[in-house]
Formats: structure tokens, sequence, C-alpha cells
């Protein structure tokens, strides 16, 4: 069996009506495949702690990519930080300033981001910060708006993690659902997008399943288990 690394999104991917509970058979069907010998790592907009946390209660591999990249966890107390938290707090204070209706969003703590309710207009929001000569990164996860340093993104931190960990690119598996995740895609060998997904994120990806969320994960698995035990 050739050895695979699933790079797995987490809300609106392994998560259940929009409220964060966690699909259980797609995370059982996750730990079957870290079972295997296979890798699975969270990449999320979510803190890298969280995802962290999933990793170690759900039995995957104890690694997570979270802020959208901009943070990664390694062990309960080793982060690796890429993201600078004091431009992103510089870009929300111009954009809180300027336009109606911005305010943090309620979140685990965040050590590189900015995470916002998606109250506002985003495209102004970048309007306003380019006029500025503000270089952040804002990007929606259908979850929230996110605040990151330049160049931050979950394919900038997953690249992190291939080259400590020697992972091929050839044999990456990505799955997610939002624009967030399209950055991923680029790095994997194969993408999956969830039924879920807008028709941007399925343009991107190499394969697009027609359930959503959690079962959507069931059945790209169900459609890769044929690669999955090649040598």
């Amino acid at each position: 069996m050739k050895k695979k690394t699933f790079a797995v999104d987490i809300d609106g991917t392994i998560t259940e009506n929009g409220g964060g509970r966690i699909h259980l058979d797609a995370l059982e069907a996750l730990r079957r495949l870290t079972n295997m010998g296979h890798d699975v790592i969270f990449v999320t907009g979510r803190s890298s702690i969280e995802g962290y946390l999933l990793s170690v209660f759900g039995g995957t591999t104890k690694i997570a990519v979270g802020e959208n990249g901009g943070c990664i966890t390694i062990d309960s107390d080793e982060h690796i930080l890429l993201g600078n938290m004091g431009e992103c707090k510089k870009a929300f204070e111009i954009i809180k300033n300027n336009i109606d209706n911005v305010r943090e969003k309620h979140v685990f703590p965040r050590m590189t981001e900015v995470v916002l309710e998606r109250t506002f207009d985003l495209e102004l929001a970048r309007k306003l910060l380019q006029e500025k000569n503000i270089s952040v990164e804002l990007s929606d996860s259908q979850y929230a708006y996110h605040i990151n340093s330049s160049g931050i993104d979950k394919g900038a931190g997953f690249t992190k993690i291939m080259k400590k960990l020697s992972i091929c690119a050839n044999d990456v598996i990505a799955i997610g659902d939002s624009a967030t995740d399209i950055p991923l895609f680029k790095v994997a060998n194969t993408s999956i997008a969830l039924g879920n997904a807008s028709e941007h994120v399925k343009s991107e990806a190499t394969v697009v399943v027609k359930a959503h969320a959690g079962d959507g994960v069931l059945e790209a698995l169900d459609k890769l288990a044929p690669t999955l035990f090649e040598m």
C-alpha cells in the first residue's frame, strides 16, 4: 500500500448542519484511514489547537494546520506561527473605523489572524485596504471572515507541513468545501469538492461529489477506495 496524506477541512466538510457538530461516521472513516497507515491532517479556518484536539480525540494524525494556514500545531505546547497578528489587527482597526457593522467573532483564541462576523461587505473592505496600501489576505470561509497576513492561506500552511514531513504533492488528497480550500487544492494531486461547495470551488477541484459535508466525505472515500490499496 502506498501511503497517502489526506488534508481535510473541518467546517462544512466533516461537520453537520453548520453548527460545528462532527459527523461521526465521517470521522470514523478518517480514523480508519489513519489506522491503515495513511496520514489524515486537519487544515482549517478554526484555530490549530481546535484542529489538534480533534485529531487527538478523533484518532487521526496529531498535527493540525489552523487559522487558514497561519498557525500549525504539532504538539500540545508546540506551535509554528507563519502569520503576523500585529498587521492583521492593524487592518482590522482600519476596517472597523471606516465600515459599519464590523465586529470580531467570538472564537477560540487566535495567534496569527483576526476573525470577523460576516456582517459587512467584504469587497468594500478589500478595496479600502488596497487604497491604504495595507497588504493582508481577506477571505470568507462561510463560517466567518478572516484577516490573515499577506501570503498566508491553507496552501501555504500545508506546504510547510509537506516540507517538514517530506510529503510529496502526488500523495496528497485535499477535501474541502469553501473558497479558503482552493489554495489547499492547488498543492494536492487530488482535490475533492463536496456537494455543498460553490460552483467556483467545484471548478477548482479534480473531483466533485454530490453529497454534502460528512456524507460527501464518505462518498469521496468510497470513490477513492480502489486506489488506497495500490502498491
